[in-house]
């Protein structure tokens, strides 16, 4: 009778069955999402993060252009410059999170070095200059080429490049907590307002990019589980930091840093963070 009694509290104890999608303190669910396969229902609870964001973007954008018809220049720079202050300060709050600053600065020189000779800054300019060319075609007035590829490639980094962006799809991937896209979200519809009365047209088809980028790293999440510990969320956000406010100093027109070739560090940081803890 004991042990019966002893046997029924063990299996009450230890023999529960574990939520193979919620994660754990010592492992991730990537091994259970391998036993047992998400359900369609469970993916389509993550497309609402990148999506909301995507649409924001491209809200904000047809705002900006309505309402960049009634802006007189003096107040479109101001806005601009505005804009520019407030990246630089959330660049700078980003990258203080860093626990190993050498981390950040090798994986910034290396990606910077790898980005150049891959050329990916020039890569975005020409996907801008297409989107340029191919919109111009269907509109009856032309479109300056410098004022569209600068507006696409500022917000395409803008939206796309910093920490929470990388922090929070992957945070709505593997702990399906979606409050930090949704502040982006918010925040990236209010910038797309400022950056499209400034910048024209171009802005709107960084929406694009917001499409493609965020669902990829909303799905890696999914894909890595809780593998990801905080210190390497931090040394990526302190990378994406640093990013930012190359951004900033460009709305403000400090020289022209081209932080698209940049973006090979955020990996690379991963990578040696990973390594290192």
């Amino acid at each position: 009778m004991g042990s019966q009694r002893s046997q029924s509290d063990f299996s009450a104890t230890f023999g529960r069955r574990r939520n193979p999608r919620a994660p754990t303190e010592l492992g991730g669910s990537l091994f259970a999402c391998a036993v047992k396969p998400l359900s369609p229902k469970y993916y389509l609870m993550h497309l609402w993060g990148y999506i909301v964001n995507t649409l924001t973007v491209i809200l904000g954008s047809g705002l900006g252009l309505l309402a960049g018809t009634r802006l007189s220049e003096p107040v479109k720079r101001i806005i601009l410059t505005g804009l520019g202050l407030s990246t630089i300060l959330i660049g700078i709050q980003m990258t203080l999170v860093a626990t190993k600053i050498i981390l950040v600065v090798g994986s910034l020189v290396a990606g910077g070095i790898i980005g150049q000779l891959l050329g990916i800054e020039e890569w975005l300019e020409c996907v801008g200059e297409r989107l340029r060319k191919r919109f111009e075609r269907s509109s009856a007035n032309g479109i300056a080429p410098g004022t569209f590829v600068l507006g696409f490639v500022t917000a395409s980094l803008l939206f796309c490049a910093g920490p929470m962006t990388i922090v929070g799809s992957l945070e709505d991937g593997f702990m399906q907590k979606g409050e930090l896209i949704y502040i982006k979200s918010l925040m990236d519809g209010v910038a797309a307002i400022a950056l499209t009365a400034s910048m024209g047209i171009g802005v709107i088809f960084s929406a694009i990019t917001v499409l493609i980028v965020q669902g990829v790293l909303t799905y890696t999440g999914m894909a890595l589980g809780s593998s990801i510990s905080k210190v390497i969320m931090d040394e990526i956000s302190a990378t994406g930091g640093a990013l930012i406010l190359g951004i900033g100093f460009n709305l403000l027109g400090f020289g022209k840093i081209k932080v698209g070739n940049f973006i090979p560090a955020l990996f690379i940081v991963a990578l040696l963070a990973w390594w290192l803890y």
